[in-house]
């Protein structure tokens, strides 16, 4: 059988890297809300990931890694934007 990435573990990483993306744009809020939806996300991959039909365990602890990374970085980019 055949498996495929899940669906969650895709949009936790897409979070997790559009978060990124939104924090380097100018936007850290929206930037902290997208990290912080990848962190659920990821963890709901991981859950759909125990299914032999499912794949993306791997990618979805890669997309909580950086969710959490990026958390970080989106709050260090408000304060960033706050003082200057």
């Amino acid at each position: 059988m055949e498996q495929k990435a899940g669906t969650s573990a895709t949009l936790s990483i897409l979070a997790a890297i559009g978060s990124f993306i939104l924090t380097f744009s100018g936007r850290p809020f929206f930037g902290l809300l997208a990290a912080i939806a990848s962190i659920p996300l990821g963890a709901l991959g991981i859950l759909m990931a125990s299914s032999p039909r499912v794949g993306g365990g791997l990618m979805s602890i890669f997309a909580i890694i950086v969710g959490l990374v990026a958390i970080g970085v989106a709050v260090l980019g408000m304060l960033g934007s706050i003082v200057v």
